[in-house]
């Protein structure tokens, strides 16, 4: 591919390194909720997708006992607590800074809050990587579908020339909706074999992305 379009990032697993933090936070919500799982990484990225309230779901969450909004505020507030943590990805800032040097426009579009998103990027010193930071209004993470296609609709940039690059089964539901390439990343929120089964450009090192691009 030319970079002559827009890599939309995803953030949360791509770029930030939030997969243990969060995993910690599930196995946290079900002990103060009172119920007996938890679950290791590996059966972890094997629930985890979106809608979030899905995900809830595949977890063991009750939702008559425990409503989703109750659920997501909680959840939130100790994710925020603690998200600080979280570095950059391996090789986040480094590959940003190869694709803007070959001429690519960046972006993230992530189903995380837009506000939260803002904060998160500037405090690893990213912001300046990205032409948009794309992000929903609610914590609910329902979907950034329609964020994306509003923005290339007022964009004019053909979505061909675009590409998602993400770290889950709804990203690569993201880049078939939007019209876009996709590349997933196998070192976020879901397994391997989850990736591969939608999509056939995956890489385990994010340094990997400017050499694939030149071959999609």
């Amino acid at each position: 591919m030319q970079a002559n379009g827009m890599i939309f990032w995803d953030w949360n697993g791509t770029l930030m390194d939030d997969v243990d933090f969060t995993h910690s936070c599930l196995n946290w919500m079900l002990e103060t909720h009172g119920y007996p799982q938890r679950y290791d990484l590996a059966a972890y990225r094997e629930i985890f997708g979106f809608p979030i309230e899905e995900y809830y779901i595949r977890a063991g969450f009750n939702f008559a006992k425990h409503p989703y909004a109750e659920l997501a505020e909680r959840f939130m507030e100790h994710y925020n607590a603690g998200v600080d943590a979280c570095p950059p990805s391996a090789h986040a800032a480094e590959t940003l800074a190869e694709l803007s040097r070959r001429g690519w426009r960046q972006s993230v579009l992530s189903a995380s809050r837009r506000d939260y998103l803002i904060e998160q990027v500037a405090a690893r010193g990213l912001q300046g990587y990205f032409t948009e930071l794309l992000g929903l209004a609610d914590i609910y993470g329902v979907s950034k579908v329609q964020v994306g296609k509003q923005w290339l609709a007022q964009s004019g940039i053909a979505p061909a020339a675009c590409v998602m690059v993400g770290d889950t089964q709804h990203d690569a539901e993201v880049a078939k909706a939007l019209g876009t390439k996709c590349v997933l990343y196998t070192g976020g929120h879901q397994s391997r074999a989850r990736l591969e089964a939608v999509c056939p450009n995956v890489i385990d090192d994010l340094a990997q992305l400017p050499q694939l691009l030149e071959t999609l």
